[in-house]
């Protein structure tokens, strides 16, 4: 597996090992020993999440208060645009955010750990992500950042208004939101 840093050091891109041929293809999705090996990915994971969208669903930017969750995602159909929005208040890359494509395609994986709040937009007719948690869902804890708070200015790629959730179109701008120490 190659392991691609980004802007900011703690998020990481996954590009698996692929073994393809006339058949089709097969790679490891997940290896405990090649993720903390390579990645310094220790995590326990607990929890494995599936989500359907349509495309222009902007889901985000969730993340607990309590019981923060470390995300290893991935997209099985489809294609998304994902981010990573770094709320840990004494980071020095607080308030800074980093995207990824990740698609059924390319195969890639993004790493989220703890202390970010995390997002994606469907960009394809739809998507389908899977992703591991290192912490059960706590509805009470949950929170949402605004997707389009113009501190954060996220370049989504929009080509319309998103579709949204009550709770996303609800979300807190970063100044007045919970964000971690």
């Amino acid at each position: 597996m190659n392991v691609i840093p980004t802007k900011i050091p703690e998020v990481l891109i996954i590009e698996p090992r692929v073994f393809g041929d006339d058949r089709g293809f097969f790679y490891e999705s997940y290896n405990q020993r090649a993720f903390s090996d390579k990645a310094g990915i220790t995590a326990d994971f607990v929890q494995d999440n599936h989500s359907r969208s349509q495309q222009n669903v902007l889901r985000g930017l969730h993340y607990q208060i309590q019981q923060p969750q470390g995300k290893l995602l991935r997209v099985i159909v489809g294609s998304i645009f994902d981010v990573a929005v770094d709320i840990r208040k004494s980071s020095p890359t607080f308030g800074q955010w980093v995207s990824c494509l990740l698609s059924a395609e390319n195969k890639r994986q993004v790493w989220v750990p703890p202390g970010f709040a995390h997002g994606f937009l469907v960009l394809s007719e739809a998507a389908e992500v899977l992703y591991k948690t290192t912490d059960f869902y706590a509805p009470q804890h949950e929170r949402t950042l605004l997707w389009n708070d113009p501190d954060l200015a996220i370049a989504w790629p929009l080509s319309k208004n998103p579709i949204l959730s009550a709770k996303d179109l609800a979300g807190q701008p970063l100044k007045q939101a919970e964000v971690y120490q």
